[in-house]
């Protein structure tokens, strides 16, 4: 008898309890988010450490093979009210080459032979620079088209890049206003004097940036 009077009891018990614990377990608020109203107007310099450029090759046809730069510097200028009128300048240490094949690594700065070019970098290459010089906006308030120079081994060719916001917000660490975007952009290396091994190791090189520029 005392076991079915307890059962009910029990049962309400964890009735009341279930919904706390759900509460609980609820995700945390993230500090970004893709919301274009959080963005105020002032001038953003890059987190280098929370800021990467990716690319890509197609290596002889077989599949493709990737890197990353890291350790970017720049600033973005940039209003809410005027999306259009915004100008980025980013630079970028070739040096901070990211690969998993050490050879690899080693041949990308690898010297010149016999007084000729390097076949890619060289081990002491400048640093790669975009500068804009136009924004369109594109169908939504969070995509844009940006315009630019790219100045890389010497060489300097236009580049557009497909431009993404992903989000706003404080910084929990920093406690800056914080902004980020991601792009792509295509771009061929025979352009920036890199032709070792075309075509059977891709022109093509496709660049994915992840950028977080906080507030000054």
């Amino acid at each position: 008898m005392r076991l079915a009077y307890l059962a009910p009891l029990a049962a309400l018990t964890a009735a009341i309890a279930l919904p706390a614990i759900a509460d609980h377990h609820e995700e945390p608020q993230l500090p970004g988010v893709a919301d274009v109203s959080r963005v105020t107007a002032g001038t953003y310099v890059t987190d280098p450490a929370h800021t990467i450029v990716g690319w890509t090759v197609n290596h002889f046809g077989f599949n493709d093979y990737f890197g990353l730069f890291g350790d970017a510097e720049g600033t973005l200028a940039i209003d809410p009210a005027n999306p259009t009128a915004a100008e980025v300048e980013i630079s970028i240490p070739i040096t901070s080459l990211a690969v998993v094949s050490e050879g690899l690594r080693d041949h990308l700065l690898r010297p010149a032979k016999d007084g000729g070019d390097p076949d890619f970098f060289g081990p002491n290459p400048g640093m790669a620079v975009f500068r804009s010089t136009s924004v369109t906006m594109g169908n939504t308030p969070t995509e844009a088209m940006i315009t630019g120079n790219l100045t890389m081994n010497g060489h300097t060719n236009p580049v557009v890049i497909a431009a993404e916001f992903t989000g706003a917000g404080a910084n929990p660490m920093s406690k800056a206003e914080t902004i980020g975007f991601e792009g792509r952009a295509t771009i061929l290396r025979s352009q920036f004097g890199i032709d070792y091994a075309l075509p059977v190791v891709s022109d093509e090189v496709v660049l994915d940036i992840s950028a977080a520029f906080e507030k000054q």
